[in-house]
Parts: structure tokens; sequence; C-alpha cells
């Protein structure tokens, strides 16, 4: 019955896109325009405009109200602005992607996976392809553009300060194949040598580890919050009670301690991928 429950929520995300596609296409030839013509005007390519009047792409804020504007649709499309950017992101992992966006750090220990903000299209995509019960190929590619769109955190400013503790297993997981993980391996590199962001490595013999519970996030908010968030199998949980995200704090701190330092964790990749 949860498996069923999590599909039909699925379906209804990407109904929302579909729908929002169909009105946009309605609106451009209300207005006279073809694809080119509209894409010229948005700064989109005809492309573009026809991916996301089929729903295979998710319109972006600032697109949505250009397009309002330039078609005359009155606040037609603004008013799904907010069903949309709901839509984009599966029902269990809406409010964390509401406050990462916002988060002026965040603090994540990885388990299972390379974390979504760091990984490769290509990764994604086969992350996506391996969910049971299947997404439809459709859902797949809402979902991929949600998490690329997500790595946009890296270009912010002011750039939140970010920190991640990565088990060695996950670098070692082929997900995708050799070179999709080589590629993403390659973009964890790049991405930890932003002043910003520390990436570090707990080693497989390791003898301790402070959080043999499974994976977590930190978040600082932008209203000076400190929130804890974790993730199960399409399950989610946010964490607001003070005394117990002091303790996930002080089990990330430990962590931090006991995995390679991000200069170790920087040559321990490369050797990885040397190896690969």
């Amino acid at each position: 019955m949860a498996q069923v429950q999590r599909g039909r929520v699925a379906e209804q995300g990407a109904g929302v896109i579909t729908a929002f596609g169909r009105q946009l296409k309605l609106l451009r030839v209300r207005a006279g325009l073809e694809r080119p013509e509209l894409g010229k005007r948005l700064g989109y390519s005809a492309e573009t405009i026809a991916s996301l009047e089929q729903g295979r792409r998710i319109p972006q804020p600032q697109f949505i109200e250009q397009a309002d504007e330039v078609l005359g649709a009155g606040g037609l499309l603004v008013a799904l602005k907010e069903e949309v950017a709901k839509a984009q992101y599966p029902a269990f992992f809406r409010d964390m992607a509401r406050l990462e966006a916002s988060a002026t750090a965040l603090n994540l220990y990885a388990v299972y996976a390379v974390p979504g903000l760091l990984q490769t299209e290509e990764y994604a995509r086969a992350v996506f392809h391996m969910q049971r019960p299947l997404l439809d190929d459709t859902v797949i590619e809402q979902r991929l553009e949600a998490r690329m769109v997500r790595q946009e955190i890296f270009s912010r400013r002011p750039a939140p300060l970010m920190s991640f503790v990565i088990e060695e297993a996950v670098l070692r997981r082929p997900i995708g194949g050799a070179g999709a993980m080589r590629s993403t391996l390659e973009q964890i590199l790049m991405t930890g040598q932003s002043r910003n962001v520390e990436v570090q490595v707990m080693p497989i013999r390791r003898e301790d580890n402070a959080a043999l519970g499974g994976p977590f996030t930190l978040i600082d908010t932008d209203k000076g919050q400190r929130l804890a968030y974790a993730e199960v199998q399409d399950y989610s949980r946010l964490y607001t009670e003070t005394t117990y995200v002091r303790t996930l704090e002080a089990r990330y701190g430990i962590l931090r301690s006991q995995a390679l330092s991000p200069s170790e964790s920087t040559a321990f990749i490369k050797q990885l991928m040397g190896d690969s």
C-alpha cells in the first residue's frame, strides 16, 4: 500500500507539471506565437519551450513570471508557481528542498550514495532509474532537472558553508557504471576546491564511527535556526527539538575528527580515480 501511495504522489507531481505545460501552450497559441518567437522573447530556445509545454522540463519561477507577462496571462501562470515548485520534488523531500535553497550552512553525512548536491547528471539519472517501484520516464526527467537546479546553491551569494562527510563505500560503488562514477568523483574534487565547501572521506578501515545510526543533514536556516534532517526508504523527518539536534551536532563533530582531513580526502579520491 505504501508503494502505491508513493507512486500516486509521484504521478500527482508530474500531473502539475504537465498541466502547466498545457496551459502554457494554450496561452502561446492564443497569443498567435510560434515556439521560436516565444523563446526569443523569453530568452529560451524553441526546443526548451517544447519541453516545457510537453511537461518534460520543470519551469523555474523566473520563467513562469516572464511567460505570464509576455503571454498576457493575467496571473494564470503565476498562480501555478507555488504548486509547480512543490511538484518538482517528491513529497518527502519538499521541506528539505525549501530549507536547503536558503540555508546559510549545511553539514551532510552520506552513507548510501553520493549526495544529490554532488551528483553528476549521469549518476543522478542512474539513481532514479534504479528506484523501485519504477518511476515513469517523465517523472525521471523532472526529478533529474530538479536535482541539477539544486546545485545552483554553489553559485549563490553569499555562499553557504557546506561540509560533506562521505563513506568510502559510497565512492567505490559504481552507480551508473565506471564512467559515470569517475565523472562524479571528478565533480566532487572540483566542488571541494571551493572555499566554502569541505569534503571528507570516512575510510572503511576506521574502527570508530560516531554515526552508525545512518545518514543525516544539519541545516542552518536563514532565520538563525539549526535543524536536522534524516531520510530513509522514501520517508523523512525534520528535527527541530534542540536537545536532539545538539546530539546530532556532536556526532557530526566527532565524525569529522574521525574522517580523513579535506586534503587527505582529496588525495584519497584521486587515488581511487587512478585505480579505476
